[in-house]
């Protein structure tokens, strides 16, 4: 894959109609995806849960979210640290996720009750981080038996310069495993996805008892600028956590980018079906010289990669609610 580095990564395109792609239906055991899937979900979270992207929790304005079922909101101090708590005013339930921020509190629109960092009786913020990128909290009360709280979430391989991140948001009627088993199927890519996949395939997938070390998937695929070019790279599939799962380009153009999956639960809609929020950072990186030079159009080129990863998450939703649905019927 060495040639991926030359000067223009850009390689033409020799793909087959669609329907005449090799099929991939035989490599994709349901038994393999369904043991990888079974072990991410052995690996604790620690009890934090994604909740927005980092640029989401402006300064002097609060987000409200439902997670797990809680309602919260969260905001920023003066100096710009986030804080999560209840969503419901301590006095007479008054929704917080649009009161005003005011020296560093929330202040309730109803009767003005100031809320900040240090709580009240009846009003506790929750643990609370920000890794540049996304925004979490910690619910203590979401851990199993045999869980214990960790002093941070488990982040997966991450460039270290975080300059151009872009996150996306997508909810769908299904369960966080869904998302993940998803994610845990890389075989589907090149057939759901067309219009951005080629010529992928699946070098390495772990066995059915993988170790740690080894439990991930090996991919190598294109990505299609348009209808007659693409870029190849190889990039590798793990789940640091049960509702977490990483892509790390390990060789070809933007080696050590990653695009970060999160599967966070809300609360049921109207009908009672579950529902997940999809919080997804791509996180790029690239030894080009350029490219340390183009910060002034980050910017910019932000909202085009969320919409890219929205368009995929269209259909990968799709297929995400299609597996709750089945396995609600059984």
């Amino acid at each position: 894959m060495n040639e991926h580095r030359s000067v223009n990564p850009l390689r033409r395109l020799h793909r087959p109609p669609w329907a005449e792609q090799r099929p991939t239906w035989s490599d994709a055991a349901p038994g393999l995806i369904a043991a990888a899937l079974q072990r991410a979900q052995r690996r604790s979270p620690g009890g934090w849960f994604v909740l927005a992207g980092s640029r989401e929790i402006r300064p002097g304005r609060a987000f409200g979210r439902f997670v797990a079922g809680r309602e919260l909101v969260a905001w920023r101090d003066d100096a710009g640290a986030l804080h999560v708590g209840p969503g419901a005013c301590p006095h007479l339930g008054a929704p917080l996720c649009d009161a005003p921020v005011h020296e560093g509190r929330l202040v309730c629109r109803w009767h003005g009750l100031a809320l900040g960092a240090s709580g009240r009786p009846g009003w506790r913020p929750a643990p609370a981080h920000d890794d540049g990128v996304l925004a979490w909290v910690r619910l203590d009360d979401t851990l199993g038996p045999d869980d214990h709280p960790s002093d941070a979430p488990v982040l997966g391989p991450r460039p270290a310069d975080q300059g151009l991140a872009a996150v996306a948001t997508v909810i769908g009627r299904c369960e966080p495993e869904d998302v993940i088993a998803n994610r845990l199927d890389p075989w589907h890519g090149a057939w759901l996805h067309p219009y951005s996949f080629t010529a992928l395939r699946v070098l390495s997938a772990p066995p059915l008892d993988a170790p740690p070390a080894e439990d991930r998937f090996l991919v190598e695929v294109t990505f299609t600028v348009g209808k007659r070019l693409g870029v190849p790279v190889r990039a590798e599939f793990s789940c640091p956590d049960a509702r977490t799962i990483t892509m790390e380009i390990v060789d070809g153009e933007g080696a050590g980018s990653v695009v970060e999956t999160h599967a966070t639960p809300l609360r049921p809609d109207a009908d009672g079906l579950p529902r997940t929020a999809v919080i997804e950072a791509v996180v790029a990186h690239s030894d080009r010289p350029g490219f340390g030079h183009a910060r002034h159009v980050f910017g910019a080129l932000r909202p085009l990669i969320s919409v890219a990863a929205r368009r995929l998450w269209r259909d990968d939703i799709a297929y995400a609610e299609r597996r709750y649905t089945l396995r609600a019927r059984s």
